[in-house]
């Protein structure tokens, strides 16, 4: 089994310029309505569909709102990344901190309003 999440939302342009730009994903398939992008190493893959689309049921429609959604990309060095996006300008939501149970993560938004959580997961420390 496979797992593809996909977000209704208008901003195709939007969505697709800050995950390339920020998070470095590739665009496996992109028409007028549909984009879907994949993680660098296509470790698992993001849609974005315009919604009220004619060619699609009325159960993919209605657009995402913006609230009630996040993501968590599991990534290898996370300070890198947040100097790296830190650098770019990017507007980091959670600083990078420590948590108890042994994650290191911070936080950013995209164009949609979805939280986006970059963590490495580690033990936790006694």
């Amino acid at each position: 089994m496979k797992l593809n999440a996909g977000i209704l939302t208008s901003k195709l342009k939007e969505s697709k310029d800050f995950y390339t730009q920020v998070l470095n994903f590739g665009v496996t398939f992109e028409n007028d309505f549909y984009l879907l992008m994949h993680t660098p190493g296509h470790q698992a893959e993001l849609a974005f569909l315009l919604p009220h689309h004619p060619t699609q049921q009325p159960l993919f429609q209605q657009p995402f709102e913006g609230k009630g959604v996040y993501l968590t990309i599991e990534v290898e060095d996370v300070d890198h990344l947040y100097r790296k996006l830190r650098e770019k300008g990017v507007d980091i939501k959670i600083p990078l901190r420590d948590e108890p149970w042994g994650d290191r993560h911070f936080a950013i938004q995209d164009p949609n309003g979805i939280g986006i959580d970059l963590v490495r997961y580690s033990p936790p420390q006694d």
